[in-house]
């Protein structure tokens, strides 16, 4: 497991929104919290520390947080926060612009400038559900002077760099009970590159990246190409290079350079995807074959040795084993 846990739950009721207000404020640059539904309020939240970079899934109650300009002076961090909205809506007001976001909506903040979110109605009982993400700075190569024309803006996290920050996102907060603490670095520094991908893309400076820098993107968008369609028997080799406008040789000299091959990466994930299906109870009276062939596995004798290679055991006995565990 990677992270730390907050859940409102394992705190007495009288003390829930205090509690977390505090943690709050400890993740995040110091703001105002409140809430109509103090009395009894609910939140979740995870703090994974990746290197220099702090990424909060959370899910909460509707609250309003005000970082005022005397708690600008009092403390800054010189971080910007991202927001990604999943679930419900937020408004943001911040450097004379105020807008709702809604799921999928990310925004850009700036610790160094005063802010106000809110619910877009206080009193819905409707849980928020997000991921906040915070760096400092100085670690952006975009000025300043250009991020400022970005805060406060709806940014669509559907397409583009975008659309692979959000799936990156999501996916830390949907694998980071069976993430590693000695991936945090490794992952910091990929969320670094799509941060700074991302920013370029939108500021139109992409052409200023350093070389690396997309490189790291680049390979990040392949994958989660290929996340994205193991369902489609069609994926091979040359189809993931011509959806990216490269050359096959290219795409395998970049995975080549991660140690891997490519039909070596789509295996393993199948397999994944498979191997969670297996453990998944609402899914046990579905055959170990169909659940193969759901991730291109036509022939079950070569799924069973594929996958007994990889975890040690047929697929059949990992999935009583499985839900042995769970009962």
């Amino acid at each position: 497991m990677i992270g730390t846990v907050f859940r409102s739950e394992d705190v007495p009721v009288e003390d829930r929104f205090d509690y977390w207000r505090e943690l709050i404020n400890r993740t995040t640059a110091p703001s105002d919290l409140n809430s109509d539904h103090a009395a009894d309020f609910w939140a979740e939240q995870r703090l994974m520390e990746l290197g220099p970079v702090k990424v909060w899934p959370t899910s909460f109650l509707p609250a309003r947080f005000l970082r005022s300009a005397r708690l600008v002076r009092q403390s800054d961090p010189e971080e910007y926060h991202i927001s990604l909205v999943l679930g419900g809506g937020l408004g943001l007001d911040h450097v004379g612009r105020t807008d709702t976001y809604g799921p999928s909506d990310l925004w850009i903040s700036d610790t160094s400038q005063p802010y106000e979110v809110v619910p877009p109605d206080a009193g819905d009982h409707r849980v928020i559900t997000g991921v906040g993400v915070e760096f400092r700075k100085v670690l952006l190569p975009a000025s300043p002077d250009r991020v400022r024309h970005l805060l406060g803006r709806r940014l669509p996290g559907q397409e583009g760099t975008g659309a692979l920050l959000t799936g990156f996102l999501t996916g830390l907060s949907r694998e980071c009970d069976t993430l590693q603490p000695s991936a945090a670095p490794r992952l910091g520094a990929v969320l670094l590159d799509l941060l700074a991908a991302w920013f370029a893309e939108i500021l139109d400076t992409e052409d200023a990246l350093p070389p690396e820098t997309r490189h790291r993107a680049l390979i990040e968008g392949i994958r989660a190409f290929i996340r994205q369609n193991l369902h489609d028997p069609a994926l091979t080799p040359p189809v993931v290079a011509a959806a990216h406008h490269i050359s096959l040789s290219y795409l395998h000299r970049l995975f080549r350079d991660e140690g891997v091959t490519v039909s070596a990466t789509i295996r393993q994930q199948r397999l994944e995807r498979a191997r969670h299906d297996l453990a998944n109870p609402a899914l046990r009276n579905v055959p170990v074959h169909d659940i193969a062939a759901r991730w291109c596995f036509t022939h079950p004798a070569a799924f069973s040795r594929a996958f007994r290679a990889a975890y040690g055991i047929p697929p059949t006995d990992y999935r009583h084993r499985a839900h042995l565990i769970a009962a």
